[in-house]
């Protein structure tokens, strides 16, 4: 399609209205001005659609004083068949933000097809049936659009509606045509500072055109305008002009030399920003510009000479405080001091560290000074900061000073020329034994002063101490098990003092490394064993050795056979195994039994001790194992260091023993066959008053609750209290019946009739067949020789329990009571 030329005719109507009235708000009646369009299209038809509409002019200019709205036909219907339909796009309709005469007509529109009051016309979209909604409406009849409220470009700059055409019965007469609203800007708002005070630095010293900050505004008005057309300014500053600010960007710079912290430390700047390019509404701010300091002032002594004293024989004192100045920034690098000691130190004793809080220098004793030596020192100090001073910085007139310490004297305490001493001895040494001289000796050289030494710690009270000389003798022997030897070595610590008020005490400290001496012969371990009787059997007997004394004077041990019998060696051999142990092995076949070999033990001490011990050994006949057989065994555990010389005293001694014990039986004997009469009626007490309990299920020995023992002593007392029971008890799962009377049974006279008795009572109680299995004979233990208390048995002769009475059980205790519910009463 060919691009569309429109043809703009202006008819006559236009022409004379025009010429009429310029204000067509004020004519009598309203002119009316036809645009009719011509396209051109490739397809040479012609189209012709109307729009009409009743101008104002101060509406598309945002003039608030026009009422006549615009009227606008966006619909055209064809003059013929054949003809295309083509939509129009209706310019945007531009409206002043902020109006306030209100409700303000826009523009309205019209429909050809059907006449006037036969349409409905209504319109959609936001600011009229979406959020913000009642901002547009219309005259549904008039089609006039009118605006509702004020607008804000700032929240919304345009608003784009669909207006519709329907007739009377709700039909759709044209197609929906798009509306659009668009809102014109005002200057309404202030530009503002993104914060309200900006902050910069830059060092002292800084070369003009220096960038410092940067402020920063903005402006809710259109962009595209100058109502957001922004320029900064700086209103004021602190002092000379030495900042300026891009009017454009909001830079800001340094312009002049001349910025000295030390003459003023922070700027203070205000600042303004202004729209419509500096001549519209403005916005202020604060920028505070803060000098960074630069090492540009060496620090100086406040005097040429410091004075101070100092006491001897002391360290890690403060003696005095060196003050300076700097007028750099304060816990900078560039104010902090350094001090350096020039001379007047050439031992090291003196140091100076520095104050962080005052920059002041600490001069200290790091090493104990002597008035003997040096009664005074004089010192040349320095003094700089951390940081490097600037090259065009000028140098401090009290860069160094003069220190004068003067030494004070004191009573110094003596000094031992060897601390600690080491010294070593013998164990075992006698008392009287020199071990050492601890001596000391007084530094304070130019006073007449004695020392005396004495015993600070001597755990085991083993030395003695020279008063005057500090020597060092043994008092007693020390015993080798002391607990107070650490590894071999003792300690003791002596004092030595001077006789001045206060007197001055020295600590020195004495190790004394005992010795180990060799006084002990090894041990031989085992002292007896047993060996094969045949040479090839058996790996021999294995012999070890032990030592009371340490190494070196123990292992390796030196194992022979006595030089002193030197037949051993045709059948017996000594062969080494490692350092402590030794093999002995027979040359030949010997006989069977026991032999009696010495043994020479030495160790490897210096010098050596050895000793001559003897060796049982049972040669016996092995087994294939190379184990002594068990007869064999016998016989080597009978005769294992057992002469026969002992035997026969051991024999006799049995037999002495055997005939001294023979009459005493037989006294004994007929004493017991005497006093068998008796026995059970001499008993009879202690039977009745100890019950044997084999299967006690209450609470033991311990439980006196359980029963009461004098019922059963005294079981006549009980037939009392009971009397109205009649019949003995009878048990109540027992069967009823009749139970045949027993005769009454004769109490064994002699030891011998007990069994009989027994033997009796259980017969007599399995012959029962009334009785079975609900009580079966138990004898536990006889009760004595006429008891009183009758057999228990006799618990179960009653013939019925119907006419008992049980209550009286709950007065012999709680155990009882539980008895009194089982067969009392309910």
């Amino acid at each position: 399609m060919d691009t569309i030329t429109p043809k703009v005719r202006a008819s006559s109507e236009t022409q004379a209205g025009t010429s009429q009235s310029p204000n067509p708000a004020s004519a009598e009646a309203p002119s009316r001005t036809r645009l009719e369009l011509w396209p051109v299209c490739q397809m040479r038809l012609l189209v012709k659609p109307r729009i009409h509409w009743v101008q104002s002019l101060g509406l598309s200019l945002g003039v608030p004083g026009q009422r006549r709205p615009s009227t606008l036909y966006p619909w055209h219907r064809a003059p013929a068949p054949g003809r295309v339909r083509r939509a129009w796009v209706i310019p945007p309709i531009s409206v002043s933000e902020n109006h306030k005469r209100l409700p303000y007509p826009l523009v309205q529109i019209k429909s050809d097809k059907q006449p006037l009051g036969s349409v409905i016309y209504s319109i959609q979209g936001p600011g009229v049936d979406e959020e913000p909604q009642g901002v547009f409406s219309i005259d549904k009849f008039t089609g006039k659009v009118f605006l509702n409220a004020m607008l804000d470009r700032e929240k919304t700059d345009r608003f784009r509606l669909r207006a519709f055409a329907l007739d009377l019965g709700g039909a759709t007469l044209e197609e929906p045509t798009d509306l659009e609203i668009v809102v014109v800007d005002q200057n309404d708002n202030r530009p503002v500072f993104r914060q309200e005070a900006f902050s910069g630095r830059v060092l002292e010293g800084a070369v003009p055109g220096t960038y410092v900050t940067r402020a920063e505004a903005t402006d809710a008005d259109d962009p595209e305008t100058d109502n957001a057309a922004l320029r900064y300014s700086i209103l004021e500053q602190d002092g000379p002009q030495l900042f300026s600010i891009d009017e454009h960007t909001g830079d800001i710079r340094t312009v002049q030399v001349g910025l000295d912290r030390e003459v003023v430390a922070v700027y203070n700047l205000t600042l303004q920003v202004a729209d419509m390019s500096g001549d519209g509404l403005t916005a202020t701010a604060s920028a505070i510009i803060t000098l960074e300091d630069v090492n540009d002032n060496a620090p100086g002594f406040t005097r040429d000479e410091f004075f101070m004293e100092a006491t001897e024989a002391v360290s890690g004192v403060d003696v005095g405080r060196l003050q300076v100045e700097d007028r750099d920034l304060p816990g900078s690098p560039n104010w902090a001091a350094r001090f350096t000691i020039l001379e007047g130190d050439p031992k090291g004793q003196f140091a100076i560290r520095t104050d962080p809080k005052t920059n002041e220098g600490v001069l200290s004793v790091v090493k104990p000074l002597d008035y003997e030596s040096c009664e005074q020192y004089n010192l040349r100090v320095a003094v700089q900061n951390e940081a490097p001073l600037q090259a065009a910085a000028p140098r401090a007139e009290r860069g160094q000073a003069r220190v004068s310490v003067r030494v004070q004297d004191i009573n110094e305490a003596p000094v031992f020329q060897e601390n600690p001493l080491r010294t070593s001895l013998p164990e075992g040494v006698p008392p009287g034994t020199p071990v050492a001289t601890f001596s000391a000796q007084d530094p304070d050289t130019q006073r007449l002063q004695r020392l005396s030494y004495s015993k600070d710690y001597d755990p085991d009270d083993w030395l003695r101490v020279d008063k005057a000389t500090g020597q060092i003798q043994t008092q007693r022997v020390l015993s080798p098990a002391s607990p107070f030897l650490k590894d071999g070595w003792y300690r003791a610590i002596i004092l030595a003092y001077d006789d001045a008020s206060p007197p001055s005490t020295a600590t020195g400290t004495l190790s004394i490394e005992i010795l180990e001496v060799n006084d002990h012969a090894p041990e031989l371990s085992p002292p007896s064993g047993s060996v094969c009787s045949k040479p090839d059997q058996g790996s021999g007997l294995l012999l070890g050795a032990t030592d009371a004394d340490l190494p070196p004077h123990g292992a390796p041990f030196h194992f022979q056979l006595s030089p002193r019998v030197p037949e051993l060696t045709r059948n017996w051999s000594v062969s080494r195994v490692n350092v402590s142990h030794a093999r002995l092995r027979l040359r030949h076949q010997v006989r069977e039994g026991l032999h009696r070999l010495s043994l020479l033990l030495r160790d490897s001490g210096q010098p050596p001790q050895q000793r001559e011990q003897p060796l049982n050994v049972t040669v016996c006949r092995c087994g294939p194992d190379g184990a002594c057989l068990p007869g064999a065994a016998a016989r080597r555990a009978g005769g294992v260091g057992v002469s026969l010389g002992a035997l026969v005293i051991v024999l006799a001694s049995i037999i002495l023993l055997l005939l001294l014990a023979l009459p005493v039986a037989l006294v004994t004997r007929s004493r017991r066959q005497s006093g068998d009469k008796g026995f059970l009626h001499g008993l009879q007490d202690d039977l009745r008053d100890n019950i044997l309990n084999y299967d006690e299920q209450g609470g033991g020995e311990e439980d006196q609750d359980a029963y009461d023992i004098n019922q059963l002593r005294h079981p006549t007392e009980l037939a009392a209290l009971c009397a109205p029971l009649g019949r003995p008890p009878l048990r109540r799962d027992a069967p009823f019946g009749r139970v045949r009377p027993q005769p009454p049974r004769m109490l064994p006279t002699s030891p011998a009739d007990i069994a009989d008795f027994i033997n009796d009572g259980l017969e007599v109680a399995d012959s029962d067949p009334s009785v079975p299995p609900y009580d079966t004979a138990l004898i536990y233990d006889y009760e004595g020789d006429g008891s009183v208390a009758g057999t228990l048995s006799s618990i179960l002769s009653s013939l019925g329990d119907e006419d008992q009475d049980y209550s009286c059980l709950r007065d012999w205790g709680p155990r009882f009571a539980r008895l009194a519910d089982l067969y009392g009463p309910p």
